[in-house]
């Protein structure tokens, strides 16, 4: 399957470099624990048992017809709980949630902005992660453990991810690693949604001064020594849909502007996940170098084309809630509408709307249909 493997993977190269492929490569992606519960394992228990990550991870890359293992980790408990997350929690359904916390008081701009660093690491991060709110020798043990942890398990799920790419044919893991729009990292982790929604109009310039305090911190991590377009920098955009265009312009997009700048001058091609409805963006996201890739959740697929297509790669679109309510007929149908609107002129990788994470999501054969269509029907 190894010579398979190279003709899959040669179907994203040629997009990432600017050529029409053979056909529209199929990118799924589902977190680990829709593919936990596909395989009717415990959910609670499953996410706790290291050892069988790498069954989950071959299950996934068997299954459902993807080009791409479609297993995503962006979730793991052993870590959180070693550092005593308050961020991240696991429900009593076994699925992963993101309460709104607030890492950092209205009052404490000025600190952070001062040495974003020191004050991450002083003060925001023990207020998410209570095990680290403890004395500075307790503090290096915790994080120490949670690092070897934290490399452990990658290591291993990266390391099965290219074995299972050879034994199945697929072409090799796309994101090489992550990080976050300067305005979502004040928002996400910083102030919460409700906090930075007040501060704007508050503190604009303590907004300002903030995500460009935590810009090279936000480039640190977005650029590894594998980057490359084939290993590409996942970013997922949060805040902007619930800005106002003219807020988005102030505080949003220079930053965000920079940062993907500096991303590609450094080699990191970035994958943004464009959430919720970004059309009164399009033009914006157009200005950003050509060959990023966007998936997007929401829009007019023809507008979208059309304002983004001819430049950068497209993938998402796809609704997640036709596969989950949909028959196997309708699926298909509505992958050959988008198929038709995005394929053309190449820039196309076909991919859902959004990451499914619960068996409820949608239909394992529906998936899988779907999937075995567009490798049939979208040949160049």
């Amino acid at each position: 399957m190894l010579e398979q493997a190279k003709e899959t993977n040669q179907l994203f190269i040629d997009i990432d470099e600017g050529r029409i492929p053979k056909r529209v490569p199929v990118y799924t992606w589902m977190d680990i624990t829709y593919i936990m519960q596909y395989a009717g394992v415990n959910l609670k228990r499953a996410q706790w048992d290291v050892d069988h990550f790498k069954d989950m991870v071959e299950f996934g890359a068997k299954s459902f017809q993807s080009d791409i293992n479609p297993a995503t980790f962006t979730r793991i408990m052993p870590v959180y709980n070693i550092l005593g997350a308050v961020n991240f929690v696991m429900s009593s359904e076994g699925q992963i949630q993101h309460p709104e916390v607030t890492g950092m008081q209205p009052e404490e701009y000025d600190e952070m902005i001062n040495d974003p660093y020191k004050f991450t690491h002083d003060k925001i991060l023990p207020r998410l992660y209570k095990n680290l709110d403890t004395t500075p020798e307790k503090k290096a043990m915790v994080f120490a453990k949670a690092m070897k942890a934290h490399s452990d398990i990658f290591g291993q799920i990266f390391a099965h991810h290219d074995l299972m790419a050879e034994k199945y044919g697929l072409a090799y893991d796309r994101v090489g690693c992550q990080t976050i729009a300067p305005f979502d990292q004040v928002a996400d982790q910083f102030r919460s949604f409700s906090g930075i929604s007040t501060d704007i109009r508050r503190y604009p310039d303590k907004v300002l001064k903030a995500c460009e305090a935590v810009l090279p911190m936000m480039l640190k991590s977005g650029v590894k020594p594998h980057s490359s377009r084939q290993k590409r920098t996942f970013i997922p955009l949060h805040m902007a849909p619930y800005l106002r265009e003219k807020d988005f312009e102030k505080f949003y997009w220079p930053t965000f502007k920079r940062l993907i700048d500096a991303l590609w001058e450094a080699g990191a091609a970035p994958l943004l996940f464009v959430e919720q409805d970004w059309t009164r963006f399009l033009d914006y996201l157009n200005e950003l170098p050509a060959g990023t890739q966007m998936m997007f959740e929401y829009g007019d697929p023809k507008v979208i084309k059309e304002k983004v297509g001819k430049k950068h790669i497209i993938s998402g679109l796809y609704p997640l809630t036709l596969l989950a309510r949909g028959t196997k007929q309708e699926c298909i149908d509505k992958a050959k509408e988008m198929i038709d609107i995005l394929a053309p002129g190449g820039n196309y990788i076909f991919s859902f709307d959004k990451v499914a994470l619960n068996l409820k999501d949608a239909k394992p054969e529906n998936i899988i249909a779907v999937n075995e269509f567009v490798k049939e029907y979208a040949v160049y």
